[in-house]
């Protein structure tokens, strides 16, 4: 069995669902497919929760009158028989009516997740009828039936197992099996979501329960590149990269793959391949346990990063001085990328300031602080590339003419890092692909 996983752009039009619904019946090995909302749908909603949240309830009913136009119109590319398109009417209407009796009762947390949902639900249910109308057999499965979180906000991947095995074992005459992604129920039974790009998460959650023998994330793109495509001219595709260099590129800015995806994955040895649905042909990128030898195979860079100084006489052979500042950080729940020290400064990024103005007036009690904001990582992956002095001579050639605000070495064995104002990161990432690809 593989878990496919189809992005909003690939099932964002009538067009897109077919090529979708051509790759998934290429083969006849049993799959799940998990969708995300069609393309623009999932903005569009959270704009709407925005504006209920806010008590626009006018303004919220524009949008929500919009939305319902939009999706009129994709049902009547989407499907041509009265049957199919009288019950895709149906669904839409569901979603809809629940969204116009948001404007008149009081609108919540827990109703936005619900609200939000929508899109996926949506996505599912009309690509399934899809599916009906063009004879393939397939089993629509909510995917608030077996993804639950638990106290800690984490899925239970025990629980996952026994519900999905539970329901394949009861729909045992059905190879295709259609679900969500993104939503899921939390630790009190309220519809909640893995958040922002979690329906790759869910789609790796889903292979690793079931130890599926693969998992592919389909999307507009063949495969991690090796440099910022939409920046850099002359990328190319990656081939192959082990589960820790995806890792890395995933949490430093490559957009194709959502940072939590790898770790279900990896500890269930399930390798994940990514596929463009334009080019269904394309090798792609497939992520797996396998090390190849030490040389850069991509750079990555995450913007809307904050940098940190703090600088003190008093932690010149001071004990416990980083653990003071560490329980700080913690104490806000604020996570940090980078760290860099010497005998009286530590620097620290992070890309969560929602407490910037309580953890500076914390760390002042420490020392002086200093905060640069408009900040981007930058960084080289590869396995084991710290120990190839070549890559770091050619990144500092690559940088001589830059101001670097940081450099991180040594944290990780397959990851180079360097701080820079954002607004040199274009010219970075260009010299990178020069110095360090020869490109």
């Amino acid at each position: 069995m593989k878990v496919l996983k189809f992005g909003g752009t690939s099932v964002g039009s009538a067009e897109r669902m077919q090529l979708v619904s051509e790759i998934i019946t290429a083969t006849s090995e049993p799959k799940i497919i998990v969708l995300s909302a069609v393309s623009g749908t999932t903005n569009k909603l959270v704009a709407i929760g925005d504006l209920l949240l806010s008590k626009k309830p006018i303004e919220a009913s524009e949008l929500i009158e919009k939305l319902y136009s939009e999706y009129q119109a994709f049902i009547a590319g989407l499907l041509s028989t009265a049957k199919q398109i009288e019950l895709a009417k149906k669904v839409v209407e569901n979603s809809f009516v629940l969204m116009r009796n948001y404007l008149n009762y009081p609108f919540g947390q827990s109703k936005n997740n619900e609200l939000v949902a929508q899109g996926e639900i949506l996505s599912t249910n009309l690509f399934s009828l899809f599916l009906e109308e063009n004879g393939i057999k397939s089993k629509l499965v909510l995917a608030l039936d077996y993804l639950h979180l638990c106290s800690n906000g984490e899925p239970v991947l025990k629980d996952m197992s026994v519900k999905l095995n539970a329901i394949l074992s009861e729909n045992s005459d059905y190879k295709l099996f259609i679900t969500q992604g993104f939503i899921c129920l939390n630790n009190e039974g309220d519809i909640d979501n893995l958040k922002r790009g979690g329906s790759d998460y869910s789609a790796s959650l889903i292979g690793a329960a079931l130890k599926v023998d693969e998992i592919q994330i389909w999307t507009d793109i063949d495969g991690m590149h090796n440099n910022d495509p939409r920046i850099v001219e002359t990328t190319k595709a990656i081939k192959h990269l082990s589960f820790d260099e995806a890792a890395e590129l995933a949490y430093f800015g490559a957009k194709i793959l959502h940072p939590a995806t790898i770790l279900p994955a990896q500890e269930a040895s399930v390798p994940v391949r990514l596929k463009n649905t334009m080019a269904p042909k394309a090798e792609g990128t497939l992520i797996d346990k396998n090390i190849e030898n030490r040389h850069v195979k991509a750079v990555a860079a995450k913007d809307g990063i904050t940098a940190i100084k703090i600088k003190s006489s008093r932690m010149l052979l001071a004990h416990g001085f980083l653990l003071k500042i560490f329980q700080i950080f913690d104490s806000y729940k604020t996570s940090i990328d980078l760290v860099t020290t010497s005998e009286i400064a530590v620097s620290i990024t992070i890309d969560n300031t929602t407490h910037l103005k309580e953890l500076v007036k914390e760390l002042e009690q420490l020392g002086a602080v200093e905060v640069d904001g408009n900040q981007s990582i930058i960084c080289l992956v590869g396995n084991h590339i710290l120990y190839n002095s070549g890559v770091i001579k050619n990144l500092f050639h690559s940088l001589e003419e830059l101001p670097v605000r940081m450099i991180s070495l040594g944290g990780s064995k397959n990851n180079i890092s360097v701080l820079i104002n954002t607004d040199y990161k274009l010219k970075a990432l260009q010299k990178i692909n020069n110095g360090v690809f020869g490109m």
